[in-house]
């Protein structure tokens, strides 16, 4: 009989089965992978971001999934807590733009190995290539009794930690395991769809690969709502044309909001708009390009506002105002740069959708969280029974702020599970 069972080797899994036995409890974790931490290992293109130093607030605002919850789990284990942890362990982390934090190294695999010496420093038993296969439920007193291996083995606990993951990134092994064992134990799993992932475009130059490859700095990018019109959310910074759409940072964000208003409004493609030149009105804009023309009125208008805009993308935004990019300068009408000047402003983009929930950095959808008790984790129909980690309906943007949802998600139920042990035994 185990105090403990962790199921999940991830980045929540691992600071649960830490959390546990700091706090006094027998644990064993459980992984059916051959390598544990394989997804804080890929974390920040494998330099391990693995949190944001933001305010709490700031923090709240950028988990746009359900981010009021985590006001609870943050005030027993926080982004500080976390950079204090990982220091202790003797990694050395530092602050990069907007607050996200790495590993002087630049190294993941220093934070998981960190991580895992001191799991076994501490004590906790360690299991890989071990597929769970379900959750033991006592129906008579409706707790937790351990779980079912797929071999048929049955490894008795008296509290069990849910931190199997999502459904993204498969390889790593968040395949949606912990599902159907939350069902079991009478839980909800809202709809699961994929976010912070890259976005479908049908657009004629995604087909015909024009602006394939060109990333655009410091732009803003707006998801259109289908009935009114107006944006249903904007983000500024970058993104990256590819084959298929865009990707890249701001992509990402806006991603989640393409696959709701899909479905909200049961559409095949939503409307994007670019704004080129964030920091310019329109008629500001109309009045520099009007004069950056005048000076150079004899040339060709590709070359008078060359370095306004990517070469590929100023020839683009020219020919769709009907603007024949050798025309001199001075034949431009104000009209022409009007036309212009509101095109760059509204980019047309037209998503047909986004890459798979496979594909994505992160799933969105899963254990309802208003079947949590948010300061300790634990589900409110089956006695010691835990959630954390990706596996909850929960989600973040990319920037540190996941894996700070993960870490706070699991330090919060390992002390829980623990002092669920601790008040059984008296």
């Amino acid at each position: 009989m185990k105090d403990v069972i962790v199921v999940g080797g991830g980045p929540s899994g691992l600071m649960a089965a830490a959390s546990a036995k700091m706090h006094g409890a027998d644990v064993l974790l459980l992984d059916k992978g051959n390598k544990l931490g394989r997804k804080l290992a890929i974390s920040g293109g494998g330099r391990c971001n693995v949190t944001n130093r933001a305010p709490l607030e700031e923090l709240i605002r950028h988990i746009p999934g359900n981010g009021r919850f985590m006001h609870s789990p943050f005030s027993v284990f926080n982004n500080e807590d976390i950079i204090r942890f990982f220091e202790n362990l003797g990694i050395d982390l530092k602050e990069e733009d907007n607050g996200r934090m790495f590993p002087v190294s630049n190294k993941a695999a220093d934070v998981v190995r960190a991580m895992l010496n001191h799991l076994q420093a501490i004590g906790v038993e360690l299991q890989k290539n071990t597929h769970v296969n379900d959750l033991l439920v006592d129906r008579s007193s409706q707790a937790v009794s351990g779980v079912k291996l797929q071999d048929g083995t049955e490894i008795k606990a008296r509290a069990v930690i849910i931190a199997a993951g999502g459904k993204s990134v498969p390889e790593t092994g968040s395949t949606g395991d912990g599902y159907p064992w939350a069902e079991k134990a009478g839980h909800t799993i809202t709809d699961l769809f994929p976010t912070e992932v890259p976005i479908t475009l049908n657009d004629a130059f995604i087909a015909d690969k024009t602006l394939q490859g060109l990333s655009l700095r410091d732009v803003s990018l707006s998801v259109i709502d289908p009935k009114k019109g107006k944006a249903l959310k904007t983000h500024r910074g970058d993104f990256i044309f590819t084959h298929f759409g865009i990707s890249g940072p701001i992509a990402l964000r806006c991603s989640q909001y393409v696959v709701k208003a899909k479905a909200k409004h049961a559409v095949d493609q939503i409307a994007l708009t670019a704004d080129l030149f964030p920091d310019d009105q329109e008629e500001s804009l109309i009045a520099k390009t009007a004069e950056q023309l005048k000076e150079g009125e004899k040339k060709a208008v590709k070359n008078t506002l060359s370095g306004v805009l990517p070469e590929r993308l100023l020839q683009l935004t020219l020919e769709r105002t009907g603007i024949e990019p050798g025309t001199a300068s001075l034949h431009l009408s104000r009209a022409d740069v009007q036309k212009w000047s509101q095109l760059v402003k509204r980019f047309p983009l037209t998503a047909t959708g986004t890459l798979s929930i496979e594909k994505a950095f992160v799933t969105g959808g899963g254990v309802s969280l208003k079947e949590i008790e948010p300061k300790r984790m634990a589900s409110k129909f089956t006695s010691g029974l835990y959630f954390s980690g990706e596996v909850l309906d929960l989600h973040g943007y990319t920037g540190g702020y996941n894996i700070t949802v993960a870490f706070s998600t699991g330090y919060t139920a390992g002390k829980a599970a623990a002092e669920h042990i601790h008040v059984l035994s008296q």
